[in-house]
């Protein structure tokens, strides 16, 4: 099956982690709103999100076409690719469980979002500077050492492997690693001091980055970078100690 991911064109946002999960598994996908022509592009994206003329429209991207299903929402996009592709355990309470990590990420993922926009997400960051900083602060102390604690702490229990299922990969690894990444891009000071504190979620984040298909996505031009219009921003005054 060839899946058609529709997200915006020009930021990893969190269509970020279903791509990672696409490209781990080898799947053919189209990431719709990228690519020139008719029935592609930006277009192709609002078409689908119209409420009016789609029965199930969704609220915003990610959403993921599969044969004539539509999925919308990030961990439900995950939750559907990790059955069909060997990203979740078979079991019902290891497919739950993967679930639930993956929603506390994207727990995380909204924190750290909210650092450069706590007003409003439609003001821009220069209208809402002051808060921000407060915001940050916060994160970096507090929000940042609770969650990356918490995923040192699962992996902790594990012996068989690196990954938060112990020896085999799933989806929350590779969204686990998108986050690392990502605070690193936007708090490299905070991450910096925080290294020593949470090793096996580093260990984890090194382990995803040489996994030799995400390897090559990372090299490739498939593999937008980070910067200012995303989810993970770097403002050196919100990484100020």
């Amino acid at each position: 099956m060839q899946y058609k991911l529709y997200y915006w064109p020009s930021i990893q946002g969190r269509g970020e982690f279903v791509r990672l999960a696409l490209e781990d598994v080898g799947a053919n996908y189209l990431d719709v709103a990228r690519l020139p022509g008719k029935g592609f592009g930006i277009p192709a994206l609002m078409r689908l999100m119209d409420a009016r003329r789609v029965a199930r429209a969704p609220f915003a991207p990610p959403f993921l076409q599969a044969g004539r299903h539509l999925i919308g929402q990030t961990a439900n996009i995950l939750l559907f690719l990790g059955a069909r592709h060997g990203l979740a355990p078979r079991d019902a309470a290891g497919r739950l469980w993967t679930h639930q990590l993956q929603l506390t990420v994207a727990d995380f993922v909204a924190e750290a979002h909210d650092t450069h926009h706590p007003v409003a997400a439609g003001l821009y960051y220069e209208d809402q500077k002051s808060e921000a900083r407060r915001r940050a602060e916060d994160f970096r102390q507090s929000r940042m050492p609770k969650y990356l604690g918490y995923f040192e702490s699962v992996l902790s229990r594990n012996t068989r492997g690196p990954y938060l299922m112990g020896a085999r990969l799933t989806y929350a690894d590779l969204s686990l690693f998108q986050l690392v990444v990502g605070l690193d891009y936007a708090f490299p000071q905070a991450m910096a001091s925080a290294a020593r504190h949470y090793k096996r979620v580093l260990k984890l984040s090194r382990a995803v980055q040489e996994r030799p298909r995400i390897a090559a996505y990372l090299a490739s031009d498939r593999r937008i970078a980070f910067n200012e219009e995303g989810i993970f921003r770097h403002y050196a005054e919100l990484d100020a100690r």
